[in-house]
């Protein structure tokens, strides 16, 4: 019976081509939407576990002392610890481009961040050169910049012309970090006219901790917490997934935007489905009837109706998953990972997205085709047979 329902998609062929490709939009959508939400969360979900992030306690955009750096390097379980300041910077010749600009101290910070790769050479160059950078391939590739290149930033937060000199392009080895950050000294930053005007000398944005044993992260946490409950600047520490995932939680209306979005665009797809499946039992009245009257029964059209529908839904699924990779990963991911890295640093479709889409697409074919099902199976011979379509 379901072979039959299938022969019977070709006898408009138009129809179903169309209800294809609507299918099909639906799933290319859906998938963009699923990895846009995959994608925005990849600093969380590969985030390090042996990582330890220490912050204001009242607000992430709260300073902490520098000084507080050494003590928490001596809580034990805590391997070693670099201090990171947004700088907020921005390129006069490319305005539009947004790019997170950072204050670190570079021996250190590549100490705690080892899935940053920078050649040897490179990395002897940026250490001893105070207007040193180094920037993510990906910034590089986008922004036109090349090892030894001059660049000048202009200030956000802290004003004024920003002397650099390009002395590395980094990769990263993990999801951790993104390709399109750029890393500057922090002495260079903390001995600066602006910082002191800001009250931002000697003060760090936060504090990143390696620490020997993952497992025993919230008790490490802790401990650097109660070490400075008594000071006047008191601090709140994370796992580094945990501090992620605090980030993200600033636009989580925008990520429950998206993803409510994604769940709109299915239930279009059954609207659709659901049109071209009631179409059809219509236009077949007369030929269910005649099936009724040499022995079929109920049961019997319901599941031609319903094979049809989830065979349309299906072959459209998959055809939407076969655009869906060139046009989201080679296409739309690219772009972003060119253009928004500090937001997008990997755009890949998940697996589970895509096994996801396929299913969706078969189940709300069953969906869509349930009530023009049971609107078949409980049509009367008689009346059936009166009808032309």
């Amino acid at each position: 019976m379901t072979m039959v329902a299938v022969r019977n998609l070709g006898r408009n062929k138009l129809r179903t081509l169309l209800t294809m490709c609507g299918v099909m939009v639906a799933i290319v959508t859906f998938v963009l939407l699923r990895t846009v939400l995959s994608a925005w969360t990849a600093a969380a979900d590969f985030a390090a576990k042996d990582r330890v992030g220490t912050r204001h306690k009242v607000s992430f955009i709260m300073p902490l002392p520098k000084r507080y750096v050494q003590e928490v390097r001596d809580i034990p379980g805590v391997k070693s610890t670099a201090i990171a300041n947004w700088f907020g910077g921005k390129d006069p010749k490319h305005e539009t481009e947004f790019f997170a600009t950072l204050a670190v101290e570079p021996k250190d910070f590549l100490d705690v961040y080892d899935e940053i790769s920078v050649p040897e050479d490179q990395r002897e160059s940026w250490f001893q050169n105070r207007t040193g950078a180094i920037v993510g391939d990906a910034l590089a590739k986008k922004l036109g910049w090349k090892i030894g290149d001059r660049v000048t930033l202009i200030g956000t937060i802290f004003p004024g012309d920003w002397e650099f000199q390009i002395s590395g392009i980094y990769t990263a080895t993990r999801r951790s970090v993104d390709r399109s950050s750029f890393y500057f000294h922090y002495e260079y930053f903390n001995e600066s006219p602006q910082a002191t005007q800001a009250g931002m000398h000697d003060m760090v944005g936060w504090i990143v901790s390696r620490i020997d044993d993952p497992g025993r992260s919230a008790d490490i946490s802790k401990a650097i917490d109660v070490k400075f409950d008594e000071r006047d600047v008191q601090t709140l520490s994370m796992s580094e997934r945990a501090m992620n995932t605090s980030f993200i939680g600033m636009i989580s209306a925008v990520l429950k935007a998206v993803d409510v979005v994604s769940l709109v665009i299915l239930a279009i797809m059954v609207l659709i489905l659901g049109n071209t499946v009631a179409m059809g039992v219509r236009e077949r009245t007369h030929e269910y009837g005649v099936l009724r009257a040499i022995g079929f029964l109920p049961k019997h059209l319901v599941v031609f109706v319903l094979s049809e529908a989830v065979v349309v839904s299906t072959l459209g699924g998959v055809l939407g998953l076969l655009v869906s990779y060139p046009f989201v990963e080679k296409g739309v991911g690219l772009f972003l990972e060119e253009n928004m890295g500090a937001f997008f640093p990997f755009f890949r479709i998940d697996p589970m997205t895509a096994v996801a889409a396929l299913i969706l697409a078969a189940a709300l074919g069953l969906v869509a085709a349930a009530l023009p099902a049971y609107t078949a199976s409980q049509l009367k011979v008689v009346d059936a047979l009166r009808r032309a379509g």
